[in-house]
């Protein structure tokens, strides 16, 4: 991983779940989710398709809480993985 990719991550992470935000819910400590839609079953994205998620949502709060508990529920509930990737990139001015 490069120093940049580990910096856009870094500011990823410090902006608190992306969800919680949305919901009101203020800052909550986010972990990084690297966006999956468009990418075959075994392939990562790259660093620059991540969102900050916490870990409610990301991975412990069960089926419709959590993305990897319920990848369409999640998505009707909180929005499209790609949305959210395109509102971060916007709130940190960046263009990819």
């Amino acid at each position: 991983m490069r120093k940049a990719e580990r910096e856009h991550l870094s500011r990823i992470a410090s902006t608190g779940c992306i969800v919680c935000r949305n919901l009101g819910y203020g800052e909550t400590p986010a972990e990084i989710h690297h966006v999956r839609s468009g990418q075959g079953m075994s392939q990562r994205a790259d660093n620059y398709s991540s969102i900050p998620l916490c870990h409610p949502h990301h991975r412990t709060g069960g089926h419709g809480v959590a993305i990897h508990a319920g990848k369409r529920t999640w998505e009707s509930n909180f929005g499209t993985e790609r949305s959210l990737l395109k509102q971060m990139n916007a709130e940190l001015g960046v263009d990819v």
